[in-house]
């Protein structure tokens, strides 16, 4: 546990969690005892927890039949000690309102905060507020990657959106090629999210977003609908922004010297269960899975690079945030993560990455022991 005396609260967080085999616990196995280390613990939940909703109409989708899970397979969240979660995720309502209620009645019966998804508009919006050692925190939590209808409304259950318009032009001259794609936000979801920001910062010392957005499994690539909404956030007055649903590290970004973590990687999750090394998205990307994550012994069904990834760790006290830095971690063919050490090749190979996939925008980076320190003054 981080020192409780020093007026400062430590939160740490991971990427999408949702294993699929049972007992799920054993996934929080390695990483644990470094998410004990904090005082507040952040997770993105990828599965709803129900014995209720209605079988998905985009069920060949990625993940759509196995986004539902019988409720005792939500152990991974107490043993990774996690104490909010999000619910902003394109999976949240796969199997329609019921099931994303009874997982929201699961989780707090659990004793954790549940954010980015609810009853209506003014539940799915509402920050988690935690004081600790006289520090007061805000978390927001939205998604980008909704389908129709799946967005929370007045008197109606989903997700807190924030959506996007996505447009194509051709490359005429290479025929196959794929064209050009241009991403906008939502010009309502921007403005609502800012409002949400405003409020939240008259209540708390320091405002963290987490959304869920982006481009999955392909590796560096930037939405162009990302940075805006990123850099509306923080002048709206959000401190730290970490995305997810990439299922793969993304850029870090420092702008007006507040970071944000465009993806943070996969956590505590095995994606759908495949017997092919091969994996693609729509009919133009081929990415290839290592043969010791597949059956039999293997149970991590993601592209060799996302077995990268991090563990965020935010130092926050009165004064806003302190420090912020990341733990690379590596997830094993289990589908485990794991902290690596600064002497393990690893560590250099996952700051490597980070740093390939950033280079296009505004960072540095430290290292210091195990871990490796986002500087926001560059």
């Amino acid at each position: 546990m981080a020192d409780n005396n020093n007026g400062t609260v430590t939160l740490m967080t991971g990427g999408d969690i949702g294993p699929v085999y049972a007992p799920t616990e054993e996934f929080a196995e390695l990483i644990a005892p470094v998410m004990r280390q904090a005082d507040i613990r952040l997770g993105q939940c990828e599965r709803t927890y129900s014995l209720r909703g209605h079988e998905p109409q985009f069920a060949y989708g990625p993940g759509g039949q196995h986004s539902r899970l019988h409720p005792g397979m939500a152990g991974v969240w107490n043993a990774a000690g996690i104490d909010i979660v999000s619910l902003a995720s394109n999976h949240a309502m796969d199997w329609g309102p019921d099931a994303m209620l009874d997982t929201v009645d699961l989780f707090r019966g659990m004793g954790k905060i549940v954010i980015g998804a609810g009853r209506n508009e003014e539940e799915a919006r509402k920050p988690a507020l935690i004081e600790r050692n006289g520090v007061k925190i805000a978390i927001l939590a939205y998604c980008s990657v909704l389908r129709d209808g799946q967005a929370a409304g007045k008197g109606k259950a989903g997700i807190s959106p924030m959506r996007a318009h996505t447009h194509y032009a051709a490359e005429e001259f290479q025929p196959g090629s794929p064209p050009k794609v241009i991403s906008t936000p939502y010009e309502e979801d921007v403005l609502a999210l800012q409002a949400d920001i405003r409020k939240a910062k008259q209540q708390a010392d320091v405002v963290i977003v987490t959304i869920h957005w982006g481009m999955r499994l392909v590796p560096k690539t930037i939405c162009t609908y990302q940075p805006p909404i990123a850099h509306a956030a923080i002048d709206a007055g959000a401190d730290l922004i970490l995305g997810h649903h990439a299922h793969s590290i993304k850029a870090v970004e420092i702008y007006k010297g507040k970071a944000c973590f465009y993806s943070i990687g996969n956590f505590m999750s095995t994606g759908s269960p495949k017997n092919s090394p091969n994996t693609y998205d729509w009919n133009l990307i081929w990415l290839p899975i290592d043969e010791d994550c597949l059956p039999p012994n293997g149970r991590y069904f993601f592209p060799s690079h996302c077995r990268m990834t991090m563990v965020p760790k935010i130092i926050m006290s009165k004064s806003g945030v302190d420090k912020i830095s990341f733990l690379p971690a590596y997830i094993n063919h289990r589908g485990q993560p794991y902290a690596v050490n600064h002497s393990d090749p690893k560590f250099a190979e996952i700051l490597k990455f980070t740093e390939w996939v950033s280079d296009q925008h505004p960072h540095k980076f430290r290292v210091d022991g195990d871990e490796v320190v986002v500087e926001t003054v560059i």
